[in-house]
């Protein structure tokens, strides 16, 4: 039987309670910021040497407020070590990790943002945290062409060896990972809880699936609830990790534009599929791409700006045009999918296009939405998928 010192079976990362412990407390201690907690690092070297030190040398780092709330424990302190050491070794067919600030397991990207995270916990396979990767992200409403552009953007770019990296949410960043999880380069999800929770629980089959075949992350402990103001402040690490990020649809207000300032701030690549102007859920890309990022229609695209060969023998990604060679033996259009066109469009629209009645278009429509090829919007709009 394994002392209470050793590390947990079943992990790859050796920490000991004694090393977990400090770490804890110079994270979760009121009044020391990440920053903070970044400078007394640099200065003492490791959070032991932070506690062996005297408090007027961590004053002289952090300041008084800091270093006098450094020089007792949280209350709560005990009952989460206890919590995270159970998780660490709970199950040991699960590869379960505490990746900290120097580890060799920490991931070179982060290192060159301006807010790296102290610490990281990671279920899975913990070197995707250092693969080249790619951030997709999008609406948590999206509408189905959204849906299956990032599925399949995401499908080829992991078949081409880009790991995909997006927050677990609903809408492009779940159609994001079930893409990614097709690819051999497989997925990265970054989360706004504590690694033994699901948030939004609808995600929970995903979640054990990308724990199985890709890695789940988080900065915050274990125990933490889904608090609104952690997720904006996650996009960080997903914008991080990456070297671009890709935003599928997104609205004028909303996180994914979070995540696309975050990713050019750290210097990196930000990629935008254009949509309808007549969607609002294109009206964030489209503002993205008028700031200077970089409309993209294929995955090929992408892989071209970050000079990274296509996948071999990879199909074309949806919103890709189709060669002069499938062109010719492609069979005619129907006939309601031309009327349809690209754009979101009413039913009143297409009786004035296409000349039927409304009962006719309607039954037409139904049967083509039943085959994949037509979507129902909001506000009664019909909107055709793909190229089909």
């Amino acid at each position: 039987m394994p002392s209470p010192d050793e590390p947990p079976v079943g992990t790859r990362r050796v920490i000991d309670r004694d090393e977990l412990a400090a770490w804890l407390r110079l994270i979760e201690t009121p009044k020391v910021g990440r920053e903070s907690a970044r400078r007394l690092l640099a200065a003492f070297g490791s959070p032991q040497a932070v506690f062996d030190a005297p408090t007027r040398a961590i004053g002289e780092v952090v300041g008084a407020a800091a270093s006098d709330a450094l020089a007792a424990a949280p209350e709560t302190l005990e009952a989460l070590i206890e919590l995270t050491w159970s998780w660490l070794g709970a199950k040991a067919d699960e590869a379960r990790h505490i990746i900290t600030l120097g580890d060799p397991l920490y991931p070179p990207a982060l290192l060159e943002t301006a807010d790296p995270p102290l610490l990281l916990y990671a279920q899975g396979r913990a070197e995707l945290l250092r693969a080249a990767a790619i951030a997709v992200v999008g609406s948590r409403n999206p509408t189905r062409q959204g849906t299956d552009n990032a599925r399949a953007f995401s499908e080829q770019l992991s078949r081409a060896g880009l790991t995909v990296v997006s927050g677990l949410a609903l809408g492009v960043d779940a159609a994001a990972h079930e893409g990614g999880l097709e690819g051999a380069a497989s997925t990265v999800a970054v989360v706004g809880t504590g690694l033994d929770r699901v948030y939004p629980r609808r995600n929970l089959a995903l979640a054990h699936r990308i724990a199985l075949r890709g890695l789940m992350v988080s900065e915050y402990p274990i125990g933490m609830p889904p608090l609104p103001a952690n997720f904006p402040i996650r996009n960080r690490i997903i914008a991080g990790l990456a070297r671009g990020t890709l935003v599928v649809e997104a609205a004028l207000q909303s996180g994914s534009l979070i995540t696309a300032r975050m990713a050019l701030e750290a210097s990196r690549d930000v990629f935008a599929i254009p949509g309808s102007i007549h969607s609002p859920q294109s009206r964030g890309c489209h503002a993205l791409i008028k700031q200077g990022a970089k409309l993209v229609d294929s995955a090929q695209d992408i892989l071209e700006e970050l000079k990274l060969p296509d996948a071999p023998g990879a199909a074309p990604s949806a919103g890709s045009a189709p060669s002069a060679a499938t062109s010719s033996a492609t069979p005619p259009e129907e006939p309601l999918l031309a009327a349809l066109g690209f754009d979101p469009v009413t039913l009143d629209a297409l009786v004035a296009r296409t000349g039927c009645s409304p009962a006719e278009l309607s039954i037409r429509l139904l049967e083509l939405e039943l085959e994949g090829r037509v979507a129902r919007l909001p506000g009664q709009l019909f909107q055709r998928v793909g190229h089909g």
